[in-house]
């Protein structure tokens, strides 16, 4: 029993790093005016979580299929800790002089606000696709390859527009 805790706590813990991280790559992208060099840097986030086999729920999602039953409560966990730590950077970063981001985190909370469920879901989908590629490319590739396609992954996803949970979990927090 005592083993199975420790699994969830770190499964919870590992998704809150892998929040940060998320919210850290935003803070990036909208930090730059040039919106590719944005999604370039976004992709630190990412990146990190997959070097670090940190818990990012859209990293993650597209294993359930091949998981037994349990691997949806760490998946869950997982999620519930990236809100709380895309939620903790939102807060922090509003403490310094970087909060001027919060017009630009505005800017996507209305667009996303405004826009219909359906499109929504599309949007998602795609993003889930794009990230999958990425996580999975980077855990099938090597050297350079690994990469490339975490950058590649992220770089589309947000030039797309397409809508990452996690990231509007945070863009939601500023």
């Amino acid at each position: 029993m005592k083993k199975k805790i420790k699994k969830y706590v770190d499964s919870l813990l590992k998704g809150v790093y892998a929040g940060f991280m998320i919210g850290i790559g935003a803070i990036a992208f909208l930090s730059l005016e040039n919106k590719v060099l944005g999604s370039f840097f976004f992709s630190i986030g990412l990146l990190t979580i997959c070097m670090y086999a940190m818990n990012l729920y859209t990293g993650k999602v597209g294993y359930i299929l091949i998981n037994k039953i349990e691997y949806i409560y760490e998946l869950l966990l997982g999620l519930l800790g990236n809100f709380i730590g895309t939620f903790i950077i939102g807060k922090l970063i509003l403490l310094t002089r970087v909060s001027n981001i919060n017009e630009k985190a505005l800017s996507l909370v209305n667009i996303k606000l405004n826009d219909n469920l359906l499109s929504i879901f599309i949007l998602s989908i795609f993003c889930g696709l794009l990230m999958y590629y990425a996580v999975n490319g980077f855990k099938k590739q090597t050297d350079f390859g690994k990469y490339l396609v975490v950058y590649l992954g992220v770089a589309v996803f947000i030039l797309c527009g397409f809508e990452h949970c996690i990231a509007n979990m945070y863009y939601f927090s500023v």
